[in-house]
């Protein structure tokens, strides 16, 4: 019997290390020590035996049970190492191979226009300035001539974070820091950037935009500098042939205040229903920087003027390319991204 039990281990630890996989290395142990094995069968003839010879094959048991569990495991962390470098090599990447071709973006529109209008006002010799997109209400309001308990504050419904501190409702605040910090000197500065409102989201309207507004304060200057600065930007940006009139309109931190219109680039100025038959397109608002504005930053309204203006930069963009919806702007369909 000990001679079967030591015939037997030979066998099965040859057959547990030519094992090729898991499932077969399980198949080898269940053969060696399941309930139908060869050792099962010896262990039912035990009590055939004397007690020494009962003690002595008992022994030689537990070492084959020993044995065999002891090489199922080297065997299985083998087959495991072995399964790996298969992998490995299967995956292995051909270097020599052409690589793929990655598709690469492009600039979104709207930023395509605001550094084309960029460039204009840089060579008019504009400086670009930013500032904060979370703003105190003494910029954004106070210093714009709008103190607290002024009616046009509901012209610009506005995300409040606290009393004092909101989401810009434009970028009139850079304007406003810049003139602190020129503390009196002559500034000609551009500020893009986006803003927020409280509005509802249609098809020309959205709770976030993009505004660029500019600000020019020096001595002598007159409301022909700002016609003369914006008919050059409505000629570069929609077309040689394109002419700007001033309307009255109403803005707390301009006197006189300005609405812009522009000859409507789909009919010429003949009317058509995109303009509602009137051949003109309104764009932005401007005027004279108010003397209260000047006297806030720190300048003599008396020797200084100056002109403001603020243009959409969706809207521009919208009658530079035809877009009928401010929300393509920010679905992030390249459908309609590829287009630009």
């Amino acid at each position: 019997m000990i001679t079967k039990l030591l015939e037997m281990r030979e066998i099965a630890k040859k057959k547990i290390q030519e094992a090729k996989s898991i499932q077969e290395l399980n198949e080898t142990k269940a053969l060696y020590l399941g309930k139908k094995s060869p050792l099962q069968e010896i262990m039912s003839h035990m009590r055939e035996f004397s007690g020494d010879m009962k003690k002595e094959i008992g022994q030689k048991v537990n070492e084959f049970k020993n044995m065999i569990e002891e090489e199922v495991n080297k065997r299985l962390e083998k087959i495991k190492e072995e399964e790996v470098e298969r992998k490995l090599k299967s995956e292995a990447i051909d270097v020599t191979l052409p690589g793929k071709d990655i598709p690469l973006g492009n600039l979104h529109v709207l930023t395509k226009t605001i550094e084309e209008m960029e460039e204009i006002f840089v060579g008019m010799g504009y400086d670009v300035v930013e500032g904060p997109e979370v703003e105190e209400d003494l910029y954004n309001f106070e210093m714009m001539n709008l103190p607290h308990d002024h009616p046009a504050r509901d012209m610009q419904d506005s995300f409040y974070i606290n009393p004092n501190i909101l989401l810009r409702t434009h970028t009139s605040p850079v304007q406003a820091r810049t003139m602190l910090k020129a503390k009196g000197s002559p500034i000609k500065v551009i500020c893009p950037g986006k803003v927020y409102r409280r509005d509802d989201d249609d098809a020309t309207h959205s709770h976030q935009f993009m505004q660029l507004e500019g600000l020019v304060v020096d001595k002598d200057i007159k409301m022909s500098d700002l016609k003369g600065t914006l008919s050059l930007l409505m000629k570069k940006m929609l077309g040689e042939n394109c002419k700007i009139r001033f309307r009255p309109s109403y803005f707390p931190f301009t006197e006189p205040s300005v609405e812009v219109d522009v000859t409507c680039f789909k009919c010429g100025g003949k009317g058509c229903p995109l303009c509602k038959g009137s051949g003109w397109i309104e764009v932005l608002g401007g005027g004279s920087v108010h003397p209260n504005v000047l006297k806030m930053a720190g300048y003599d309204p008396d020797v200084y003027k100056g002109f403001a203006f603020g243009i959409g930069i969706e809207r521009i963009t919208m009658l530079k390319h035809g877009i009928d919806d401010i929300r393509n702007f920010y679905i992030s369909d390249p459908r309609f991204l590829k287009q630009f």
